[in-house]
């Protein structure tokens, strides 16, 4: 089984990130990785590309790709082909339901089950941390109307058995009235009763096959279970530590 990386926000470019990053490139344990960029969330944006390559090229020592899917249509021999040589995949953020409904006609989700079951390490940011879970804490409804919108649920991979929450410390923006992402996400778990992982900006969650732990490229920033217990949520702050931890005792 691959690695699963999802951190929750930050600028990358302002090297955010970068112990999270290097990171990432460690546990593929090779010198020069292959390490491939998908913008879709961000509709292919070559500013995000740009940004990516002068991290993970330019810093990190990867040999980096990119795959555009919105502007392109690549056959699937041509997305496994290049998918698969992969040593890294990195998702961008953006809108996570446009992704997903792009991945799925295109075949890409069948091809990232490849790429678990191969030892890929998958990761990415935002949009491209809720892929990897069953279902995302998604604000895909403000890139159609930045006034009037509300979170939605969207389905992802799969991979991580809970809804994931990117950017818990942030506030909310549009409809949801400046109030803070992390009461609307605790909404979402009381109505959904499904166990909730949320990831601060500058934290990430990693999954090893079936062991967690927890990352954090900032003081202060972190992870949380959040579940539903005699009609209270409950928000636990996960422990950062050196060493692995069962997943099981987090989400079963």
């Amino acid at each position: 089984m691959g690695v699963i990386v999802g951190i929750g926000g930050g600028r990358m470019a302002d090297l955010e990130t970068l112990t999270i990053d290097k990171e990432i490139v460690s546990f593929t344990g090779l010198q020069s990785p292959n390490a491939l960029y998908i913008p879709t969330a961000s509709y292919d944006s070559p500013e995000k590309w740009d940004e990516f390559r002068g991290v993970y090229g330019d810093k990190l020592g990867c040999k980096t790709d990119v795959l555009y899917l919105l502007g392109e249509t690549p056959s699937y021999d041509e997305l496994t082909s290049k998918i698969l040589s992969a040593h890294i995949i990195y998702v961008a953020g953006g809108n996570t339901l446009k992704m997903m409904i792009r991945w799925r006609l295109l075949g890409v989700d069948k091809i990232l089950d490849k790429a678990l079951e191969s030892g890929t390490v998958l990761s990415g940011t935002s949009a491209g941390m809720l892929c990897w879970f069953k279902f995302g804490h998604s604000d895909s409804r403000s890139f159609y109307s930045q006034d009037n919108w509300n979170y939605i649920k969207v389905r992802g991979l799969g991979y991580i058995k809970a809804i994931g929450c990117p950017h818990y410390n942030s506030e909310s923006e549009g409809a949801a009235l400046g109030a803070l992402r992390s009461n609307d996400f605790k909404k979402m778990i009381r109505s959904k009763q499904d166990i909730g992982i949320a990831v601060d900006n500058h934290a990430a969650f990693m999954v090893v096959d079936n062991k967690y732990k927890v990352l954090s490229s900032k003081s202060g920033s972190g992870v949380y279970r959040l579940r539903k217990l005699n009609n209270e949520i409950v928000e636990e702050k996960l422990e950062q530590t050196n060493s692995l931890q069962d997943i099981s005792t987090l989400i079963n």
